[in-house]
């Protein structure tokens, strides 16, 4: 299908790019990798009067190590992400998570941070954000926020972010020492939309003993969402088979995912208990648990 009558500009700065926004308001996108906006715009599900297309602003591609952070700017591709070695050390979980994400072609255009602001709820990289507690940074001419993960996405294809508002960087904490971590996904074809997916960390304390655990499931709501009240139990038992099936178990009982013809609510609520109890085992095991 044809993309609909739109105005694209190709902003040369930041500076430029924000001026945009905050002249066209909500008859404005933001393009980056273009592999969800495109779609969405050829089937009508967007029709933006004004495309502003951030990809020759240079500052935006740089993807840094800060020491306690690993920072991309939001023009940072998924691939290269994948094959940085910095990335493998430093943010495992994400490192397992990227190669999930469509296939190679989508991985070279896909951006990090376009990944996060289109929010899709079924999205390998927004549960990444959840479970490592990442931050985005939002500008717009008003100026500049820090926005948490667990505040930046509010449902289905939609976050905090004002209409006049770019996301220009995302700030991943890097891995707790001692921290297993672990990333499972369920899908009918590699590349296909995930029916369940969590990303799981387990961090042991002095005695052996999970100091802190933590659990993100996707694909079941509107957005990526914590089993915090799991994580708390966790905290202070013994690592062991038992404790993470009924930690599995209470995951997924209050789960309420859709039906759809890839499965029912009740299939996903299974898949759910048996993905979070390989995601800590695996988590737990990275962190030096006998298998």
């Amino acid at each position: 299908m044809k993309l609909p009558p739109l105005h694209h500009n190709t902003p040369a700065t930041l500076e430029e790019a924000l001026d945009l926004l905050g002249e066209h308001g909500d008859e404005a996108k933001v393009i980056a990798g273009g592999q969800s906006l495109v779609p969405m715009m050829a089937m009508r599900l967007a029709r933006p009067a004004q495309l502003v297309d951030i990809n020759g602003i240079a500052s935006l591609a740089a993807m840094e190590d800060r020491g306690d952070v690993l920072a991309f700017g939001a023009i940072v591709r998924e691939r290269a992400a994948e094959k940085s070695s910095v990335v493998a050390e430093r943010a495992p979980v994400l490192a397992e998570a990227l190669p999930h994400i469509g296939h190679v072609s989508i991985r070279n255009r896909g951006t990090i941070g376009g990944s996060l602001a289109h929010a899709d709820a079924s999205a390998e990289l927004p549960a990444v954000a959840m479970v490592t507690d990442a931050h985005v940074v939002v500008r717009s001419r008003r100026g500049e926020r820090i926005v948490a993960a667990e505040d930046f996405f509010v449902g289905h294809f939609t976050t905090s972010l004002a209409d006049d508002e770019c996301l220009v960087e995302v700030r991943v904490p890097a891995t707790l020492p001692g921290a297993g971590w672990s990333f499972q996904e369920v899908a009918r074809r590699q590349g296909d939309f995930a029916l369940i997916g969590v990303a799981a960390m387990v961090a042991l304390g002095g005695g052996g003993s999970i100091d802190t655990a933590r659990i993100c499931v996707f694909g079941v709501a509107e957005r990526p969402l914590r089993i915090r009240t799991v994580e708390d139990a966790l905290a202070g038992a013994a690592p062991s088979p038992e404790a993470f099936e009924a930690a599995a178990a209470d995951a997924a009982r209050d789960l309420e995912p859709p039906s759809d013809v890839h499965g029912s609510a009740a299939y996903r609520r299974h898949l759910a208990a048996v993905t979070v109890r390989r995601a800590l085992t695996a988590a737990a095991a990275r962190a030096g648990v006998p298998g």
